[in-house]
């Protein structure tokens, strides 16, 4: 590899773990702070270094030397979340900026040093910003390289172009980052980056592999790894501003179209598509609207305009206070509209379905039911989307019409050709019938079924699933109710129930007790109970219950 680093400029803020804990929890960086992961102090505030605390040391030793030590978990999450507004100041002033590490980030020197008068003097216009902006503390360094510029920025010196390998000469060689490569360097007598840049490449790869090359090549000052810069997000967002409040469909869906139009030029500008459109308005009384809609595929400048006139119609078409299926009429016209793509991806990035683009009976379907919602809410069509768990009314999520698909609970992978009400399960256990006189049943999952749901209901799955359970009664032929005991023992076979108030139906076959006793751990969220499969004499298939002592009827068969 030929030619040497580019000059770069990196910002390093000293003890950015604790810094970040006082950012975000609020723990003082002032006290004795110490961050600790594996038990292990990881960084350490300068009050806790004053008392003896160093990276390295165990919990129970640094709290030995300082037993005033807060100690707080090391959360890599925190730490980035923490650094953000400290890389938006920085790039306020330069551009490309690359994240090293949280509390790290370096930029290319040449840009901000012809910009800003000077290495020296963009250093301290960098420092100044940041600690006005962000209130944090930083120091500088610029040298030739990555590695090179952060070693200075500890020392906050700019190292001379070309002076980089001997400002690294008298480093020890720790300062390499590896802990197991530097103890081996100094039981070998190799203490400092000169000594160690000084070794033949050669010998150094064949005792110590690629990784040792790696880092001889960055004692040796030869850092050539071009930064990754990251990109600022495009401000994609369109906003429209009116003296006049809007308070007419016919006037919102001029400005819907107008809107529309402006945002499909922005996103075609970056060669993004958007697929999740939100919209958010204000209206004169400051009240503030918003919905998001979604699309299985791109939303052209004309699904968006009548996505967002349908929407405006159904603000501005509300109902006005009374009791009814419309949401309520805002209390003023809308002055300011704001459309943001929520979603969006390349916009060669979306594959046509496998027979070609959308038909046209599925579009008129999609504008139809997104009509509906924008008239009374997304929460007025939903489909039905099935999942894991162990009873019918687990197994299946109603979700709004465009939003994710998600189960609500994992399911077992699809089975191509199954029932896809009872996808992944074996064959063990039917419906109810036939009858079986109280023989002990048991789900399919059970005998070696699909995890991570054991006792789950076996197929077919119920036709109609109760919203609330329907109370009932169980009676055997003598009139005495049935009991199951603790041991999932029936008392006697179930002859006749009765569900609240109804008359008596006579059970002719059953099966179960099918035993279910879900979240222990959690008190709050544990249930205990028993399921049957039920054939009346009418033809009649239950699904029923028994918790806490409670007959119930949950689900019924075809």
């Amino acid at each position: 590899m030929t030619g040497s680093p580019a000059r770069t400029l990196l910002l390093w803020c000293p003890d950015w773990p604790v810094l970040a804990a006082e950012i975000v929890d609020g723990v003082p960086a002032t006290g004795p702070v110490a961050v600790l992961h594996a038990n292990r102090v990881v960084a350490c505030s300068e009050r806790a270094r004053a008392e003896g605390v160093r990276r390295g040391l165990r919990k129970r030793e640094a709290q030995g030397r300082c037993p005033q030590l807060t100690v707080v978990d090391y959360d890599p999450g925190r730490d980035t979340r923490a650094f953000e507004p400290v890389v938006a100041a920085v790039e306020e002033l330069v551009a490309g900026v690359e994240v090293v590490r949280p509390g790290a980030c370096a930029v290319a020197a040449r840009g901000p040093s012809r910009y800003l008068g000077g290495e020296e003097a963009a250093a301290e216009r960098i420092i100044e910003h940041v600690a006005q902006s962000c209130l944090v503390e930083s120091q500088v360094g610029i040298a030739d390289g990555v590695f090179a510029a952060g070693l200075a920025a500890r020392a906050g010196r700019v190292v001379a172009p070309g002076g980089t390998p001997e400002f690294l000469a008298g480093l020890p060689v720790e300062a390499l980052g590896r802990s197991a490569l530097a103890d081996l360097l100094r039981r070998l007598g190799v203490r400092t980056l000169g000594d160690f840049a000084a070794l033949p490449a050669g010998d150094v790869l064949a005792r110590f592999g690629f990784d040792g090359v790696l880092a001889h090549r960055l004692a040796a000052g030869r850092d050539h790894r071009p930064l990754a810069v990251r990109q600022p997000p495009a401000d994609l967002t369109v906003t429209a501003e009116h003296d006049e409040p809007i308070d007419r469909v016919d006037v919102a869906a001029f400005v819907a179209r107008t809107l529309a139009e402006q945002l499909h030029e922005r996103l075609a500008g970056h060669g993004l598509a958007c697929t999740r459109l939100g919209i958010e308005a204000v209206t004169e009384h400051g009240q503030e609207l918003h919905r998001v809609w979604r699309h299985d595929g791109l939303l052209t400048a004309a699904a968006i305009a009548d996505r967002v006139r349908w929407q405006l119609d159904g603000w501005l078409s509300g109902s006005s206070g009374r009791s009814g299926a419309r949401p309520a009429r805002p209390t003023a016209g809308i002055i300011r509209l704001r459309l943001i793509p929520d979603g969006v991806i390349a916009q060669a990035g979306l594959q046509a379905g496998l027979w070609g683009e959308t038909g046209e009976e599925r579009e008129r379907a999609h504008r139809a039911l997104n009509r509906v919602q924008g008239i009374l809410g997304p929460e007025a069509v939903v489909t039905a989307v099935l999942g894991g768990g162990r009873s019918p009314a687990d197994q299946v999520r109603l979700v709004p019409w465009g939003d994710e698909r998600v189960p609500a609970r994992p399911g077992p992978p699809a089975v191509p050709g199954a029932d896809p009400a009872t996808n992944g399960d074996r064959a063990g256990g039917g419906r109810a019938g036939g009858g079986q006189g109280g023989g002990a049943g048991r789900p399919a999952d059970r005998g070696g079924g699909v995890p991570p749901w054991p006792g789950r209901l076996p197929p077919p799955a119920p036709a109609v699933v109760l919203p609330s359970p329907l109370a009932a009664t169980v009676h055997d032929t003598a009139g005495e109710p049935v009991v199951i005991s603790a041991r999932l023992a029936v008392s006697a076979p179930p002859a006749r129930l009765v569900v609240g108030t109804g008359r008596p139906a006579e059970i002719v076959g059953w099966t179960g007790p099918w035993p279910v006793d879900e979240r222990w751990w959690a008190p709050a969220e544990a249930r205990r109970r028993a399921r049957f499969q039920v054939s009346l004499a009418d033809g009649t298939a239950l699904l029923l219950a028994v918790e806490s002592g409670q007959w119930l009827v949950e689900a019924i068969y075809d």
